[in-house]
């Protein structure tokens, strides 16, 4: 018996990573998909679906499916939580892409919900089940760096503003490059460190670039008039244990150092970097050494490593955890500080003041 997966906004995150990777899953079926744009989920459902999946404009009518196990969530931000409540509040499992929710007040909600109706909600971070991730992920599980108090997450683009959709929209996406990408970064960054306790956040956002006329862009210029996000984001954040992250986003900044979804990690015994493949330095017998972490497989004929797939990858993870029941490789806890942190980075900004963390999680 296979689980019957609805998806619910069928626009680019949903063609791009979460239907063509569960396509690949043989234990699902998608039976189910839902868009505002009718012409959206006709589309989607002749590609990944069959001739009985079923076609719906509202979300509230697909829940109403009892045969549906399992939703995925892949609308604008600010329709996350509602979204994914009313989910699991009729019965499903839910898989909501990132950002969690487009505030911190609506990401508790959320983790309530779950509780409350037992079922599982987990958040698209797919980058933590990139090859390099992993095997990052275990070394500092194993100590291998020693007591990390150090992490820089890194989303940085020199011109690269997404023009679709409602990206540029502030009310519907709840910001720019910070809760798009840097999201993914701050979220890689903390899972390594295995520290969810953040102190105070200070932060600045930039609107430095984004009148710009006929920018150079990858998708062409944009509008300046509908461009109300940031084009940049940095935030300093202190840890409870005294550890600091430094966090750096843009869609559009005069710099040659890009990079996105990455981290660097410094610790007691060692350091992490992924500016160029995945590299770990340290000290050994009285002389440093650095070396380059090989994922390709390599040095074999006609075998080329194991795949590095991450999209299927979370997507084959998530509905084990499912089929098992256990707790998904992103847990919603986890996924609620990235936009508590994130909140606080915008609220600093827009304050000029830093903001303290641990007064605003027990509130």
């Amino acid at each position: 018996m296979k689980l019957k997966i609805g998806i619910i906004g069928c626009g680019g995150i949903a063609n791009g990573k979460h239907m063509p990777a569960l396509k690949k899953v043989e234990e699902i079926k998608i039976v189910a998909f839902c868009d505002l744009i009718e012409e959206r989920a006709v589309k989607a459902k002749s590609e990944f679906g069959d001739e009985n999946s079923k076609v719906y404009t509202d979300y509230r009518e697909l829940l109403k499916d009892k045969d549906i196990d399992v939703v995925h969530v892949c609308t604008p931000n600010s329709s996350h939580a509602e979204i994914s409540i009313a989910s699991m509040k009729a019965d499903k499992h839910v898989m909501c892409e990132k950002p969690m929710a487009i505030n911190s007040k609506e990401g508790r909600a959320m983790l309530e919900a779950s509780k409350a109706t037992g079922k599982k909600l987990t958040i698209g971070y797919q980058n933590r089940f990139r090859n390099d991730s992993k095997f990052l992920y275990e070394a500092c599980q194993d100590g291998d760096l020693g007591d990390i108090y150090l992490g820089k997450a890194k989303a940085i683009r020199r011109r690269a503003v997404p023009t679709w959709g409602v990206f540029l929209d502030e009310k519907a996406q709840g910001g720019g490059p910070l809760i798009d990408i840097g999201t993914h970064a701050l979220d890689l960054t903390l899972w390594m460190m295995d520290n969810y306790k953040p102190k105070y956040v200070v932060g600045n956002t930039y609107h430095k670039l984004s009148k710009t006329k006929n920018a150079a862009n990858a998708w062409g210029p944009w509008d300046t008039d509908k461009f109300r996000v940031e084009d940049s984001a940095f935030g300093f954040i202190t840890m409870e244990n005294g550890a600091s992250i430094i966090l750096e986003s843009s869609w559009a900044l005069n710099t040659l150092n890009t990079g996105e979804a990455q981290t660097s990690l410094c610790g007691s015994k060692g350091g992490a970097d992924m500016e160029d493949g995945l590299r770990i330095n340290g000290e050994e017998r009285g002389v440093l050494y650095d070396k380059k972490i090989q994922l390709d497989g390599g040095g074999v004929d006609f075998y080329d490593g194991e795949s590095d797939d991450p999209a299927y990858n979370e997507a084959q993870s998530w509905i084990n955890c499912i089929l098992n029941d256990t707790e998904p490789v992103v847990k919603p806890e986890q996924a609620l500080v990235v936009t508590e942190i994130l909140e606080a980075i915008y609220e600093s900004s827009k304050n000029g003041e830093p903001v303290f963390l641990k007064e605003k999680i027990n509130a």
